[in-house]
C-alpha cells in the first residue's frame, strides 16, 4: 500500500506544471538536434556522448543527466534507458526524447523530485540503439509500416538476438558450482556481434550500471529475466517454461513498479494478451536466446528489464501525447528504483577503494562486484540479509544488515590483508586487486505477430 501511495504522490508532483512538448516522430538528424537542444538548455546537468557508430555510420548518442556530468561520484548509482533496439519499434525512442526534455524542464523549474533524482543519480538515456533500422521503418511511415520493416540493423541482424549466449553457460555451471556473475565471454565474441552490439557491450563494461530498461513495442507488458528457457528439451522458440533468476522476486517488484505506474499496463489485458499485473518472466512468455537483458544480468552488475510499451510498433503522431502521459510517471518511478537495497565502500586499512571486490548475499546465488573506486550497489527487497565482501589478497568480511523500504542501507567493508605463511622463516602478503584511491566528491562544480522482443 505504501509503495502505491508513494507512486500516486509522485504522479501528483509531476502534474504540478504542464510542460510544452512537441509530439512528433524524429528522424535521425531531428533526434540529434533534439538531444543537443536539451543539452543547451540544461548545460550544467547534462552531457552528450557517443558510444560508437552504427553499420551505416550514425552515432549511437547518449544523453547523461547528473549534477556532475561526466564524473562517477562514489556511492551515486548509474542508471540507463535504451530505446529503439528494433528499428521499427519507435515509441520508446520518442518517449526517451520526451523524458529528456521533461527532466531538463522540470529541473529548471525547481521540481524537488526531479532535482533530487538528478543530484542523486547518474542517468544515461540512449534514444536509439538501431538508428539505421529506424530510417528504413520511417520511410514506410506509421500507416504502411510492415511488421518486420526496419526491425533489424543494416546487416539484417536482430540486435536482441546478437549478444553472446551466457545463459547456456550459467545453466550448466549451476549444476557444477561454477561462477554466478560476470560470466567470461568466449574468445571470438567480437567477430560474432554487430557494431551496435559491440558498442553497447563496451559501454556497459565501462560504466558500473545498477539498473536499466530497454524499450520495445508490439505488446504492453514489463518483461523480466531470464528470457531464455533453461529447459533444453524443447527447441521451438514458442515453448513457455518459467525460468527465474536468483533475484526473481526483486525482478517482479521492479517490473510491477513500472506496470502499476503506467496508466493501463497493470490491468493485464492488452493487445489481445493477458499478463497478470502486466508483467511476465521472459521465458514463460517465449524463450529468447542471446538477448540484451539476460546479458546485462550475467555479464555486469546491471539488473535490466524489457518494457513492451505499445500494441502498435509505429504509432501515429496523434497518439504520442497520450502514450507519453501514460508512461511519464512510470519512467520516473522506475529510475527511482535504483535507490534501494544496500550500497557502500569496500576499502583497505588505508581507506583505498578496492575494485572488483565480490559482494555475496546469503541465499541469493548471484553476486555483484565493486566498481573502480571501491563502491558497490546491491539491489535488494526489504528484509534482513547476511552479506559478505571478499577480494583477492584480503580476508573476507561478513555483516548482517536490514534493508528497509526507503533509501538504501549504507554498509561499508574494510578488508584486512590476508597474510599467507609460505615457510617458518618467511611471510608474504597477498596482493591487492586493481585498487584505485577513493576519489572525493568535488564541490561545487514472438508467439504472436507483433510481440517479438
Amino acid at each position: 500500500m505504501a509503495r502505491w501511495l508513494r507512486s500516486a504522490v509522485g504522479a501528483l508532483l509531476l502534474l504540478e506544471v504542464a510542460v510544452a512538448l512537441s509530439f512528433l516522430h524524429h528522424r535521425y538528424e531531428e533526434m540529434v538536434q533534439a538531444l543537443f537542444l536539451v543539452q543547451s538548455q540544461c548545460p550544467y546537468v547534462t552531457r552528450i556522448y557517443s558510444i560508437g557508430r552504427s553499420v551505416e555510420g550514425r552515432h549511437l548518442y547518449v544523453l547523461e543527466f547528473s549534477d556532475y556530468p561526466g564524473i562517477h561520484e562514489p556511492l551515486e548509482p548509474e542508471f540507463k534507458y535504451v530505446g529503439n533496439m528494433h528499428g521499427n519499434e519507435v515509441l520508446g525512442r520518442e518517449l526517451l526524447l520526451q523524458l529528456s526534455e521533461f527532466l531538463c524542464e522540470e529541473y529548471r523549474r525547481g521540481n524537488e523530485r526531479i532535482t533530487r533524482l538528478i543530484h542523486d543519480t547518474r542517468i544515461h538515456i540512449m534514444p536509439s540503439m538501431n538508428p539505421d533500422g529506424y530510417e528504413v521503418a520511417a520511410k514506410q511511415g506509421p500507416d504502411s509500416n510492415g511488421y518486420l520493416t526496419g526491425r533489424n540493423n543494416a546487416n539484417g541482424v536482430d540486435l536482441n538476438r546478437n549478444f553472446p549466449d551466457l545463459n547456456t553457460f550459467i545453466y550448466y555451471s549451476g549444476e557444477i558450482s561454477g561462477p554466478n556473475h560476470h560470466i567470461p565471454l568466449p574468445d571470438n565474441w567480437k567477430s560474432q556481434v554487430e557494431l551496435e552490439t559491440l558498442a553497447v557491450i563496451q559501454w556497459i563494461s565501462s560504466y558500473n550500471f545498477v539498473l536499466s530498461a530497454n524499450l520495445h513495442g508490439g505488446a504492453v507488458v514489463a518483461n523480466y529475466p531470464y528470457d531464455k528457457s533453461q529447459d533444453q528439451r524443447f527447441r521451438s522458440h514458442r515453448r513457455t517454461v518459467n525460468t527465474p533468476t536468483p533475484d526473481d522476486k526483486l525482478f517482479q517488484k521492479l517490473a510491477k513498479t513500472y506496470s502499476y505506474a503506467h496508466s493501463w499496463m497493470h490491468r493485464g489485458w492488452n493487445c489481445g494478451d493477458y499478463f497478470a499485473d502486466g508483467i511476465t518472466n521472459g521465458a514463460s512468455w517465449y524463450s529468447l536466446s542471446k538477448g540484451m537483458q539476460d546479458f546485462n544480468y550475467l555479464y555486469t552488475n546491471c539488473f535490466e528489464i524489457t518494457l513492451e510499451l505499445s500494441c502498435n510498433k509505429f504509432p501515429p503522431e496523434e497518439d504520442l501525447e497520450r502514450q507519453w502521459m501514460a508512461n511519464r510517471e512510470a519512467l520516473v518511478a522506475f529510475i527511482e528504483e535504483v535507490h534501494q537495497g544496500i550500497k557502500g565502500m569496500v576499502s583497505d586499512k588505508n581507506n583505498n577503494g578496492i575494485a572488483g571486490a565480490v559482494i555475496s548475499v546469503q541465499g541469493i546465488s548471484h553476486d555483484i562486484t565493486s566498481g573502480d573506486m571501491g563502491d558497490y550497489f546491491r539491489l535488494l527487497l526489504p528484509g534482513t540479509y547476511i552479506v559478505t565482501a571478499s577480494a583477492e589478497g584480503y580476508q573476507p568480511q561478513t555483516v548482517t544488515t536490514t534493508v528497509g523500504p526507503g533509501v538504501p542501507s549504507l554498509v561499508h567493508f574494510q578488508l584486512k590483508q590476508d597474510v599467507v605463511r609460505k615457510s617458518p622463516e618467511r611471510k608474504t602478503s597477498g596482493t591487492r586487486t586493481n585498487n584505485k584511491a577513493l576519489q572525493k566528491k568535488v564541490v561545487p562544480r514472438a508467439t504472436r505477430q507483433g510481440t517479438q522482443r
